[in-house]
């Protein structure tokens, strides 16, 4: 057995005798400045150990081969209407998606941009195979012209009006010509304008009405558009849109769907259609045409993570556009890359990197609105999106763990004019390189080592002080009696 005695031997913090120690105002002082140095420093040593702390590196982009990137937007589209907006992607791999619907919902909007009703479906346009009939027969006009002067008086003479608005330089327009007056023909022969007055199919010259074209928002030849009781616009729900033909575009199929127009409209003579003009009135101001033809388009693509371009125009596979009336002014809403994060996520992210997110969505909240008129027509607007990805990973136990993908991208937008139809375009250009931001790890037995360091420096530089202010006061005194004596 080791004695007490031996054990005692050992001892590294041997007592003084309290008797044998001399308490000073000075020695007091000290103290309590060392104490409050210790919790000062400790706390900051504390708050260091918190917060995270991170290494950031540029490396090349470790996407896999094939792997897609997600663009999601929200814009609106003040003078663009639904009926023909597309959205398109291409490549440089060659990739080439046209007019994309899966993905991409479309709403009818005010001058306000605010939605007018329910999600806008323009119909089966891409439907059409019979753009008109295929024999050469000769034929004659049935259609009566209209024009800004008539258009009223005939729209509220008749219970339903079927307008083609049409330019003579456009193709589908001219296929649909033959076909258009046979069937007119057929209408008026079978229900007499004069007598019956249910229905009458008119045209309108959009190269001579400009005006009328642009007051029902014409913006593709041609465009049936159909008009009951004077006004075109049709209401499913709260949800205002004008009343168009997309049918096949064949005589017979023209003169069906007439049919089916009047036959559930009780059949009264012209003269009664003219004495009910103030009625018509009455019920048209009820259905207000919408002041602008708008639309918002929301939704999102993938694409490969390679230079291409987004493309939100005017497009139809059976319809002529006239490049001077297609204005594609624009406010953007969202435009991002990537998913979308969670609160969680987010709160995570700006803890180890604050500076982040900034770029994420750089377009938005942005205006391109063009005053369109005959200096601005045929202005295409093109955004220049560069694309950078920032991936966090955070280390657990010699492990990497990937916690989010950020991409963040700059912005340069320009006005362009163009000798053909007018688009908003978005070029992207995914950078090669990434940002890599990892999270260093911080060990806890560093901690504690600081930790005694600061309460053991500080104890040990104030027993110096302590020591010389001790010897230095005695000195001092020592001094004084000596001069007494």
């Amino acid at each position: 057995m080791i004695s007490a005695s031996k054990l005692k031997s050992v001892d590294f913090y041997r007592k003084i005798p309290r008797d044998l120690t001399e308490a000073s105002l000075s020695g007091a002082g000290l103290s309590i400045i060392a104490a409050f140095a210790m919790m000062f420093l400790f706390g900051m040593e504390l708050n260091n150990y918190l917060t995270a702390s991170t290494l950031t590196s540029i490396i090349v982009d470790r996407s896999s081969d094939g792997e897609f990137l997600r663009i999601d937007f929200n814009i609106s589209f003040p003078a663009l209407s639904c009926e023909f907006a597309s959205v398109d992607v291409s490549d440089v791999l060659g990739t080439n998606r046209l007019n994309i619907t899966k993905t991409v919902r479309k709403f009818s909007i005010d001058p306000n941009l605010i939605p007018t009703g329910a999600e806008f479906h323009s119909g089966p346009i891409p439907k059409v195979s019979k753009h008109g009939d295929d024999s050469e027969e000769e034929y004659v006009d049935g259609s009566d012209s209209l024009t800004a002067e008539n258009f009223e008086k005939y729209a509220h003479r008749y219970s339903i009006l079927v307008a083609n608005f049409f330019a003579p330089w456009c193709y589908w327009s001219n296929r649909l010509k033959p076909s258009w007056e046979r069937a007119a023909k057929i209408i008026k022969e079978r229900y007499d304008p004069e007598i019956d007055g249910r229905i009458l199919l008119g045209k309108v010259d959009c190269t001579r009405e400009g005006e009328l074209c642009r007051r029902h928002h014409i913006q593709g030849y041609p465009s049936i558009r159909i008009f009951r009781k004077g006004s075109d616009v049709k209401e499913n729900h709260g949800h205002h849109e004008h009343e168009s033909y997309y049918g096949e575009r064949d005589t017979d199929s023209l003169v069906a769907a007439m049919e089916t127009l009047v036959a559930p409209i009780p059949r009264y003579s012209s003269n009664m259609a003219l004495a009910d003009e103030s009625n018509h009135s009455v019920e048209t101001a009820k259905r207000p045409a919408p002041l602008t033809s708008g639309c918002r388009i929301e939704g999102f693509v993938r694409v490969k993570k390679v230079p291409g371009t987004l493309v939100i125009s005017a497009h139809s596979g059976s319809h002529s556009f006239d490049p001077s009336q297609i204005n594609v002014s624009h406010v953007i809403s969202q435009f991002s890359f990537g998913k979308k994060l969670s609160q969680r996520m987010l709160f995570e992210v700006k803890r180890l990197t604050p500076y982040l997110g900034g770029s994420h969505d750089r377009l938005m909240g942005r205006s391109y609105i063009i005053n369109h008129d005959h200096a601005n027509a045929n202005v295409t607007i093109e955004h220049y999106l560069q694309v950078v990805k920032t991936e966090i990973v955070l280390r657990r136990s010699s492990q990497e763990l990937k916690l989010h993908e950020e991409y963040e991208y700059t912005a340069h937008s320009s006005l362009v004019h163009s000798l053909y139809i007018p688009v908003a375009k978005f070029h992207f250009e995914p950078s090669p390189m990434q940002v890599l931001v990892t999270e260093v790890p911080k060990s806890f037995s560093h901690f504690i080592t600081n930790v005694c360091a600061i309460i053991g420096g500080v104890f040990t530089v104030a027993g110096i002080l302590d020591s010389i202010l001790h010897s230095t006061l005695w000195l001092a005194k020592k001094i004084d009696l000596g001069k007494q004596f």
